[in-house]
């Protein structure tokens, strides 16, 4: 019977990153009703980091160098600051499920990186010619947006929005190319603490603990930020990296498009976001570019590409957690 609670324990841990992932932009954007963005992302990062961090030191007992929580700023400023902290602050006035299609955008934003960078894994012509439905949804939906005289999105907005999935796939190509010398949990845990560090820097800077009152949050609130931090950030986490072993980094990718569907289900069931036609035709180009973008790169023989020592696990450990 080992194979089959195997087999359980693969569709209980692929319902996790699929749900617990795709609801975290309903739990924002509910923490965000009595909570400011930076200081929320703040909190949900230092305490989700603090966990990892101490579940990888009883696990191996090893310490970060230096030289080690160098990458981990940078990439901590990329994922956590530059991707979580400008969601966190868009999504103040931007629709859960819009957010969450544009944030979809990562791994397209990875192929044209990798177009630019030299030395970087470079894409075949099919894989970069499926970036174009990606660039025409986000077109659509930008478009209809921009020029909807009842839309309460801004196209700066949106941009922003845009600016976060290109924040975080710029981490992902900086720690790709980085030597392995800790676990995903540990790199991970450090990057949390560093990017909480930073986004409470600017929460301090933008005057939000000035206006910051904890008598006035809301249960609501605290349910969506423990949501955030415990459900999106420590379990989904330890499923998806459970399932990195269990399968193929590409089946497991699977989830990039599963999210967005998830997340404009729940906006339109909890929060009455009615996305229009035209958003809805974007949304599905995006999620047929991402979707053959991710098949495409799984097609690639092995043999044609020797990535740097530790390179393949830590590349597929983040395709992509933008939770």
């Amino acid at each position: 019977m080992p194979g089959s609670r195997n087999q359980v324990a693969i569709v209980a841990a692929f319902g996790a990153i699929y749900v617990l992932w795709g609801s975290t932009y309903l739990s924002l954007a509910m923490a965000l009703k009595s909570m400011p963005p930076f200081l929320l992302m703040a909190a949900r990062c230092l305490v989700g980091g603090a966990i990892l961090l101490c579940i990888a030191r009883l696990a191996n007992g090893e310490l970060p160098s230096g030289k080690a929580w160098l990458l981990a700023v940078i990439c901590g400023i990329c994922f956590f600051v530059g991707c979580h902290g400008i969601l966190a602050y868009a999504q103040q006035r931007v629709p859960s499920g819009l957010a969450a299609i544009l944030l979809a955008t990562i791994p397209l934003w990875i192929t044209v990186i990798n177009l630019i960078v030299p030395g970087s894994e470079q894409p075949t012509w099919r894989g970069a010619a499926l970036l174009i439905p990606g660039v025409a949804g986000v077109a659509l939906i930008a478009g209809r947006e921009a020029t909807a005289s009842h839309s309460p999105v801004h196209f700066s907005d949106l941009l922003l929005l845009l600016g976060a999935a290109l924040s975080w796939a710029a981490g992902t190509s900086i720690s790709e190319r980085r030597s392995a010398t800790l676990s995903p949990l540990a790199l991970s845990g450090m990057e949390l603490i560093s990017g909480g560090l930073i986004l409470f820097g600017i929460g301090l800077l933008c005057g939000e603990t000035a206006r910051f009152s904890r008598e006035a949050i809301s249960s609501a609130s605290i349910a969506g930020w423990l949501y955030l931090t415990v459900a999106g950030t420590v379990v989904a986490f330890a499923a998806y990296v459970w399932l990195l072993k269990q399968v193929p980094a590409t089946i497991v990718a699977t989830y990039t498009f599963i999210n967005p569907i998830i997340a404009v289900l729940l906006g339109w069931v909890f929060l009455n976001e009615q996305p229009g036609l035209w958003t809805l035709l974007g949304a599905g180009l995006v999620i047929a570019s991402v979707a053959g973008v991710l098949l495409e790169k799984g097609r690639i023989p092995k043999s044609s590409y020797r990535p740097r020592s530790g390179a393949i696990s830590n590349r597929s450990f983040r395709i992509l957690r933008c939770d």
